[in-house]
């Protein structure tokens, strides 16, 4: 059966709206799954956070060069590749018999998981006139808000009821369906840049780096940390220069230093996501061990902030292609930053009324920035360098997720140390919690210059 070039577009938005819920269903339900995954594998507080640490590292250091390879190869090859992959570790995921043995099975999602990142939204602007991005954008980032919507509320019924591993089990079930749907629909393949080489060296500084930047942070105060960041940081210098210098770079860092309206994009959206990506983890195990919630009833509280996004996530992207993204998008910034602030002052006695505010102010927030910054720096670029900026996209989110767990894993470390999430140590946990929120407010801070700092975009200075 031949399907037409209409149906063809309505394809690619089904596969990849559905791929844009199945990851943040999976960690947005995972989460509010932690404490159960902890009791029954008998971990720590940090060991704990290398569940939703390893699948984030393990997508970072793979995304780029798999964004590349799809830009020679053919985006819709990876796209179902991936999605394969993933739904291939979701099955090993609910098979675990130990700690070790998940944060592997989630370490593989991570790069199949790399694979849908670096590839959806590319097929999905190419597919779209340039006139209806900021709608379609926001269809897609609405699904992100749905499958973060669904995920505590489910994740939690499911935890509750019949255990943590049917998460995954849904997970994989949904992951085979998008497989199968695209493999049958999806025809055409697109590669805009054949016959260029692969980066091989700049892939592996790229991934040392990261990997040892995040395992060093959970490594401290002792002295392997220190060896371990700085082997990290620089590996990332060599990666920076090396790609000045390489004829076909991973990264066209030349697109950071000569497209103003890129670059702060970019640098905005890995700061917000840096001080916001901990707030769910960090609350799953404030409301259960410390308010004594049950996993269903914590779920129930974690979905208002995602509902507030997936209302208002459609209505920025249309906004953003009317007015300025740098406007919309710092707005939501600030009120990122004033729904973090309440935040520090946590207690055993805080109210869930108190709580469901500072949510809700998180998903006004984090709607009015997310859209319209997706729909700038998609904007921002030529047709062919779609997919190196879908994948910057992706980087800059997972790498702001990375480094916002990252955080959390310092503090865990030099706070809570090896100790077992227990009543005794609740003290501890809550002192670690408002210590983290207060680091994350400050990164917020930040963030607001850096999206004041872009620019206009629709003033024809971009790169159309």
């Amino acid at each position: 059966m031949k399907i037409t070039h209409n149906k063809q577009q309505t394809y690619i938005l089904l596969v990849t709206t559905l791929s844009s819920f199945l990851t943040p269903f999976m960690g947005s339900a995972v989460n509010v799954a932690l404490p159960a995954i902890a009791q029954e594998l008998s971990m720590t507080a940090l060991s704990l956070s290398w569940v939703a640490t390893s699948f984030i590292l393990a997508a970072t250091m793979t995304l780029i060069p798999l964004g590349r390879l799809a830009d020679i190869y053919g985006r819709r090859r990876f796209y179902v590749y991936g999605a394969l992959i993933f739904t291939v570790a979701s099955s090993f995921c609910i098979w675990s018999p130990s700690q070790f043995f998940l944060i592997a099975a989630r370490t593989v999602q991570g790069v199949g998981g790399a694979m849908i990142f670096s590839t959806g939204t590319a097929m999905l602007v190419s597919a779209y006139p340039l006139e209806e991005r900021g709608k379609i954008i926001g269809i897609n980032v609405a699904a992100v808000y749905i499958g973060l919507t669904i995920g505590p509320f489910v994740g939690g019924l499911l935890t509750e009821h019949f255990g943590w591993r049917f998460i995954f089990l849904f997970t994989a079930a949904l992951g085979l369906i998008i497989t199968l749907i695209a493999t049958a629909t999806i025809k055409e393949e697109w590669s805009g840049i054949n016959g260029k080489r692969f980066d091989f060296a700049g892939s592996l500084l790229y991934a040392i780096a990261l990997f040892s930047i995040i395992y060093g942070l959970s490594q401290l105060p002792s002295l392997n940390a220190v060896f371990l960041i700085g082997t990290g940081l620089l590996c990332l210098a060599l990666f920076i220069f090396h790609q000045l210098q390489h004829p076909f770079p991973l990264l066209d860092v030349h697109l950071f230093l000569n497209n103003k309206v890129f670059a702060f994009s970019n640098l905005a959206a890995l700061i917000n996501y840096c001080a916001t990506f901990a707030v769910t983890f960090l609350l799953s195990l404030y409301l259960q061990h410390i308010k004594m919630l049950s996993p269903s009833q914590t779920g129930s509280i974690l979905v208002a902030a995602p509902v507030v996004q997936a209302l208002l996530s459609p209505v920025a992207g249309r906004l953003s292609d009317r007015f300025e993204p740098q406007i919309i998008s710092s707005i939501g910034m600030v009120l990122t930053v004033i729904g973090l602030v309440p935040l520090i002052f946590l207690s055993n006695q805080t109210s869930i009324e108190y709580i469901l505010f500072c949510l809700i102010l998180l998903g006004v927030g984090f709607a009015l920035f997310s859209s319209p910054n997706v729909n700038a720096i998609m904007s921002a670029v030529e047709k062919k360098s779609f997919g190196v900026a879908s994948a910057t996209v992706g980087t800059m989110r997972l790498t702001g997720q990375m480094f916002s767990m990252g955080i959390t894993m310092l503090v865990f470390a030099v706070i809570l140390g090896n100790y077992p999430i227990s009543a005794a140590n609740n003290y501890l946990l809550l002192k670690s919690a408002k210590f983290i929120f207060a680091i994350l407010a400050v990164i917020c801070c930040l963030g607001i210059f850096a999206s004041l700092a872009r620019g206009k975009m629709h003033n024809g200075n971009n790169n159309h």
